[in-house]
């Protein structure tokens, strides 16, 4: 048999010393006996993580399979922003540079499905190219078209402007170059 207190411990009630007794009418209810977490700016990812498919662990019958069920047909697509400006949303071009559902690495091949969870017809941003035509957007909002974290964004844009910065530092030195 389990003693009075052991009863209370169970269930979760303490007294005003600390110790486990007997629930009372004065005694906290299970809910104030639990903390409160402390509601701060995370939330829970909404989304899957984003998932690359490395060509180079694909087998030789995938890739063959893939040649077989997606081959290579020359079709039109926009080949310039004026062109596909005021195509129909969501872009059905997935294979364009600009498009946010997927993005292929120049030099290893590798596919990253920024998406996985989501159709492109369930997307709410397609284009990249759209939303810089809207203007400047918070972090979290690029992290939220993008399928990062705002850290992640916050890096990205801190790597490109160093980028930049170099490319800047570079054209200074052009002139002092003996031609």
């Amino acid at each position: 048999m389990m003693s009075e207190a052991a009863k209370a411990a169970e269930v979760g009630v303490l007294t005003p010393q600390g110790e486990a007794g007997p629930p009372t009418a004065e005694a906290p209810s299970l809910a104030d006996a639990v903390p409160q977490r402390r509601r701060g700016r995370r939330k829970r990812r909404s989304r899957q993580r984003a998932r690359t498919i490395s060509i180079r662990r694909l087998s030789k019958a995938e890739l063959n399979r893939g040649r077989l069920l997606y081959p290579e047909t020359d079709y039109w697509k926009p080949t310039s922003r004026s062109e596909c400006k005021d195509m129909d949303r969501p872009c059905p071009f997935v294979s364009c540079k600009y498009h946010l559902y997927i993005d292929v690495h120049p030099v290893r091949g590798a596919i990253k499905m920024n998406f996985p969870d989501l159709e492109v017809w369930e997307m709410n941003e397609t284009c990249a190219l759209d939303v810089a035509d809207r203007g400047g957007i918070t972090l979290e909002e690029v992290g939220e078209i993008m399928n990062l974290t705002r850290e992640r964004v916050r890096q990205v844009e801190t790597a490109g402007l160093a980028k930049l910065q170099a490319v800047e530092d570079i054209a200074r030195l052009k002139d002092y170059i003996l031609e």
